[in-house]
């Protein structure tokens, strides 16, 4: 009978560590720029662009895809454990290595670099309803030019 409810306590609380880290990193899910909201510098400002974070055995899989101000077409994307190591970074004319960084579950880092130099420093923040992601970035792009943008994004 002990040996039972041993059993089922340690099954309770597996199961129950289990959900809440699948309930961790509110930032899992796909998330659209609202562009009236968002700022660029320098500009222009995205047309449009969505960000897709997906939880996988590797890590959580981040992919954009965006209309640039330009009209050019952007599609990006990585895959990391958020523990702040260097991971290949596709499709980012500023950055061809991201080393994001979890600071808590509403909260993330990432330092973007391009040849081994840090470009970009970029800070998330989920609101605490969960309905906004807002990014601020700040750097030097692979142009040279400052970076000082806010970008915010909505649930979807």
């Amino acid at each position: 009978m002990r040996k039972n409810m041993f059993v089922g306590a340690l099954c309770s609380v597996m199961l129950l560590s289990g959900s809440m880290a699948l309930a961790a990193d509110n930032w899992i899910g796909t998330w659209k720029m609202n562009v009236a909201k968002s700022k660029s510098s320098p500009g222009p400002a995205p047309k449009s662009l969505t960000l897709k974070f997906e939880a996988t055995p590797a890590g959580i899989k981040l992919t954009s895809d965006g209309v640039m101000g330009d009209g050019s077409v952007r599609k990006g994307s990585y895959t990391s454990k958020f523990d702040g190591k260097d991971v290949p970074w596709a499709g980012n004319p500023d950055a061809d290595m991201a080393a994001p960084m979890k600071m808590d579950d509403n909260n993330y880092t990432n330092t973007w670099k391009k040849g081994g130099k840090t470009t970009v420093m970029s800070k998330a923040v989920v609101s605490a309803d969960g309905k906004t992601l807002t990014v601020t970035q700040t750097g030097k792009n692979a142009k040279g030019e400052d970076v000082n943008s806010t970008a915010v994004y909505d649930k979807q």
